[in-house]
């Protein structure tokens, strides 16, 4: 399993505290069937600011140390990067990096209660530079719980969504987890990822995702969303299905 989403990097954001934590995410996420982490901590989030150059070092010691320890995990470098009025400036500078080499992916966090008003301006501005944005676990954003339906005009222009497992799997709990399973079935999310921070509160769930989406939605459901992370960290051409609008009563239990 390829996991596009993962704060496993020591000491620099919320998610792991030190080495040692690292490493013991690392072994779950090998006993779980995981090979491959686009390791993604937090940038410009008024809180975290991890620069490109930054990140690539702290990937490297990492991927030494689970070398060392035989650890056989891939790492990757990557960053949950918080959408501003100054991404594109960032990127300018060399500051951002993206999900795959060739710098198409990249992974875009909106605030937990809003969607800023330049979201569309930017992602045109964004995908007219030949750059895909993905949007991090939409099923969590109160906009997106409240109605569904407003994700999909993003997803018109060629952007793409990414769930949490442990969303799916009901960490969140049940308001989360139906907005989760309500995208999945209305093909407003094309990928999941851990998203994991730690092992005690908030780990991995990628397995305990699959095993519940293939029993829910079929086989088929699940090879599309593995093959679509393959596709996204080797930098090649996505293909999804068209999204499909949610009728009001699917959504306005939660209001």
């Amino acid at each position: 399993m390829i996991d596009l989403h993962c704060h496993i990097l020591p000491g620099i954001d919320d998610g792991a505290n030190n080495l040692e934590d690292s490493i013991h995410m690392a072994n779950v996420a090998v006993s779980s069937g995981i090979t491959h982490i686009l390791c993604t901590p937090h940038h410009n989030n008024g809180t975290y600011r991890n620069p490109k150059y930054d990140v690539i070092q702290h990937v490297a010691a990492l991927q030494k140390e689970l070398d060392n320890r035989e650890i056989p995990l891939t790492l990757f470098e990557g960053q949950e990067v918080r959408i501003t009025g100054e991404l594109l400036q960032d990127i300018d500078q060399d500051n951002i990096l993206f999900a795959d080499i060739d710098d198409q992916y990249l992974l875009i966090e909106f605030p937990s209660n809003d969607v800023p008003a330049f979201t569309e301006k930017l992602f045109f501005e964004l995908l007219s530079h030949e750059i895909t944005p993905i949007i991090v676990h939409p099923e969590r954003n109160s906009v997106f719980i409240d109605d569904p339906n407003k994700i999909i005009p993003f997803l018109e222009m060629g952007v793409l969504s990414q769930m949490t497992a442990p969303s799916y799997v009901g960490t969140f709990g049940k308001k989360i987890q139906k907005t989760a399973k309500i995208m999945l079935e209305h093909n407003l999310v094309h990928m999941v990822a851990s998203d994991a921070h730690n092992i005690e509160r908030r780990s991995f769930y990628m397995k305990e995702a699959y095993e519940l989406m293939e029993k829910e939605f079929g086989y088929e459901k699940v090879e599309s969303f593995k093959q679509v992370a393959k596709e996204i960290i080797n930098g090649d051409t996505v293909k999804v299905p068209e999204p499909i609008g949610v009728k009001k009563n699917r959504f306005s239990l939660f209001k």
